[in-house]
């Protein structure tokens, strides 16, 4: 080598040399590790900082979410209100041992024993998030529940740090049952189910207090991959992996002391039921759950207490008896109809309602073709007027009033009155003259006839005899309710407004002796939060038990020979009233037994923009739809039903008033009925008569002078009316003046 090379070689030597100086300098084994020190005391400051600076946030509002749960008298399942969140949230004490054991075997089973987090797993989750790897990574429950419960799903390096913190101070705070009762309540089951309570319905049918322990292991293995897990449509992989799971879950509870090996040996995979559909509120479902928020409310819970959801509502409809009302409306009504191609079938709607009479509970309740389809429960709507199943009240507040007639004769059901049709009222500042059915005059009927054919001079007469004010009040104790309720004599024919549900209540108070029954639909309402007082069903007398059991006598002739024959069968004592409201628009049926009130209405509502009140002359090509006909025979199908073929229970009345009179009663009639006698005691004709009156019916629109009747009131009108099948006005009638129908 020349002198030149050497001297080359010797520098580099020399700058390798002051290199690795100068690095010794810097980077001595003292000097890393004070720096891997400063860098730990950094991080646990800056973990310090985060620590105090993260507080425990207020739950996030989807976490708070419950569906409320509507179910029949027996405990079925119902419905389930349309939240966004399919839950209920349960206390951990409902939620069996075994259970919680599981879920704690599957998912963490230190989890009594560990500080809330997992820093191992915390970490390997953190750097999946900064590799893009997602969610891949361990968690404790603890830290599982503060990611559904307080903070989101988002995978952010931020929401897993501000977890670890949560998670640890959640822990110090909280007792172990607490947070895992949290956890078992915010999680995602699959089949839309978030929570313990909803999962146990979704897989196995049951409540969660009901779950056994290898259901249980099910459910807790199926929170690895919810979808992939589920048995009913789950691949054969996805069907071995969660039966491996469910048993790597129940060995994990044998070695943690939770579970006998000998009762794991004997278990078997607990296979779920199919999914099914969660209720929704079409067909009669949305009515019920309609009527018993409307009960709730008036009771005090407020919409916004009832759209947090979280309340369990059992109602009192016994479920066998609904599905009977519903049978019985489209056996005796639907299948009779043709909505597609009848323009008056189109219009024709049907509502109901069934009360226990000893306890007021709604028991059955029909409230249209479908909530969903149309929206205004018939059984609850007050828009259409009662007819004449409100003479039994003018009758019975002449019982309690001890009425006497213009004679001086006390009211009674023997007590004889002027049948003549057309007879201006006597003793009436109104002047007042309705007809009756097919203009018919009787000869001095009686009271109990009067019922029977319910005879409108009759009662017209007695509404007088007893003041219009005092059968109001009577009409209210029992029951009806002061809309466009006029204290005239034209009250008698059911000129005010009311519901099946309000007339349900008045004849189930007539049913029990006039102690007063108001219909009530919810038996109880849960909720961990608040609670509410429940409807008292059965009051304090509304009448006499003699006044009540009187007319009770009066309505059983009416089933048995009046205008409600059509409820007449041998397989049951029942009573009962017909009644067609003005023009036709309206026919109802009230009636009883001593078990069981029901009443059923048709209503005529225009299937135009708006609606409107429309005759249902012609229904199902039957003429009139009196309250004897649809009505009478879905009751009467309806009740034999729900008694279970019949009932051997008869009236218990006391006290009846048979009334005097100084007349004595003929069975003669005007010549026109003799000479045309009707082939049944129903209530009108299959066709309109030729006569210029508005029904040929029982009710007929007042003689009354208009310069004594408001124009504003159709409930007094002048004797000028129009036949029901024809939709135009009369010569000289006015707006809003139509005639009445009763019976």
């Amino acid at each position: 080598m020349g002198r030149a090379d050497a001297r080359r070689a010797q520098g580099r030597e020399a700058r390798r040399a002051a290199r690795g100086g100068v690095i010794r300098r810097f980077f001595t084994w003292r000097k890393m590790l004070g720096t891997f020190f400063g860098l730990c005391l950094l991080v646990m400051g800056a973990f310090a900082a985060l620590y105090v600076y993260v507080d425990v946030p207020e739950a996030n509002a989807q976490a708070q979410k419950q569906s409320n749960v509507y179910k029949y008298s027996d405990g079925t399942l119902l419905a389930r209100s349309n939240s966004e969140v399919n839950r209920e949230i349960v206390d951990i004490g409902t939620v069996p041992k075994g259970v919680q054991h599981a879920f704690v075997a599957a998912e963490n089973k230190s989890f009594y024993r560990d500080q809330g987090v997992d820093l191992k797993g915390t970490t390997r989750g953190l750097l999946n998030t900064l590799s893009g790897k997602g969610k891949q990574g361990g968690s404790t429950i603890t830290q599982q529940y503060v990611k559904n419960y307080y903070l989101t799903q988002d995978q952010t390096v931020s929401r897993k740090l501000k977890e670890l913190v949560i998670s640890l101070k959640v822990d110090q705070r909280m007792k172990k049952d607490d947070i895992l009762a949290g956890y078992l309540n915010t999680v995602y089951y699959g089949r839309g189910a978030s929570g313990i309570q909803a999962a146990a319905q979704a897989y196995y049918g049951v409540d969660a207090k009901d779950l056994d322990t290898s259901q249980g292991a099910y459910l807790a293995a199926l929170l690895q991959a919810p979808s992939q897990y589920d048995w009913a449509v789950a691949s054969e992989r996805g069907k071995k992996l969660v039966k491996d799971r469910w048993a790597y879950t129940l060995n994990n509870m044998v070695d943690e002391g939770w579970l006998d090996r000998a009762e794991r040996d004997k278990m078997t995979f607990p296979v779920p039921d199919a999914p099914k559909a969660a209720p929704g509120m079409d067909g009669q479902t949305g009515y019920l759950v309609e009527a018993a928020n409307d009960e709730m409310k008036r009771q005090g819970i407020t919409d916004e207490m009832l759209d947090a959801g979280g309340w369990t509502i059992t109602l009192n409809i016994d479920r066998k008896r609904q599905k009977q009302l519903e049978k019985s409306v489209d056996k005796q009504l639907e299948d009779q109809l043709d909505r597609k191609d009848s323009k008056v079938d189109a219009t024709v709607q049907a509502g109901a309602t069934s009360v226990d009479p000893k306890t007021g509970k709604v028991v059955a309740l029909y409230g249209g073709v479908g909530a969903t389809e149309h929206y205004i429960s018939n059984a609850t709507r007050q828009d259409y007027q009662p007819a004449s199943t409100f003479k039994p009240l003018v009758l019975a507040s002449a019982l309690e009033n001890g009425s006497v007639t213009q004679d001086g004769d006390l009211i009674g059901l023997d007590t004889v009155y002027d049948g003549t049709s057309k007879r201006p009222v006597v003793g009436s500042d109104t002047p007042f003259a309705p007809q009756n059915e097919d203009d018919r005059s009787y000869d001095s009927p009686t009271v109990r006839t009067a019922m029977d054919k319910s005879i409108n001079s009759v009662f017209a007469q007695m509404v007088v005899d007893v003041t219009p004010s005092a059968v109001k009040k009577t009409a209210l104790d029992l029951g009806v309710p002061d809309k466009n309720f006029p204290e005239r004599p034209a009250i008698t024919l059911g000129t005010m407004n009311a519901s099946t549900w309000d007339m349900a209540g008045v004849y189930a108070t007539l049913d029990n002796h006039g102690k007063k029954v108001t219909p009530t639909i919810v038996k109880s309402a849960e909720h961990r939060d608040r609670t509410m007082e429940p409807v008292d069903g059965v009051g304090g007398q509304a009448i006499s038990r003699a006044s009540a059991d009187t007319v009770t006598q009066a309505l059983t002739d009416v089933v048995d020979v009046g205008s409600g024959h059509e409820a007449n069968t041998s397989a049951y004592d029942a009573a009962g009233k017909t009644g067609t409201s003005e023009n036709n628009k309206a026919a109802w049926f009230a009636g009883y037994t001593p078990e069981l009130t029901t009443v059923v209405a048709l209503y005529g509502e225009s299937t135009k923009d708006g609606g409107g009140q429309v005759s249902l002359t012609g229904t199902a090509n039957s003429g009139r739809a009196n309250g004897g006909g649809f009505p009478a025979k879905i009751w009467a199908d309806y009740t034999l039903g729900a008694l279970g073929g019949g009932s051997d229970a008869t009236f218990d009345l006391e006290g009846v008033e048979r009334g005097e009179s100084s007349v004595t009663e003929s069975p003669s009639v005007t010549p026109s009925e003799t000479d045309e006698p009707s082939e049944t005691p129903s209530e009108e004709p299959e066709t309109p008569t030729e006569s210029p009156s508005e029904t040929a019916g029982e009710e007929s629109p007042p003689a009354e002078t208009p310069s004594e009747t408001p124009s504003g009131d159709p409930s007094e009108s002048p004797s000028a009316t129009k036949d029901p099948d024809d939709g135009d006005q009369p010569p000289g009638e006015r707006p809003g003046s139509d005639g009445l129908l009763g019976q």
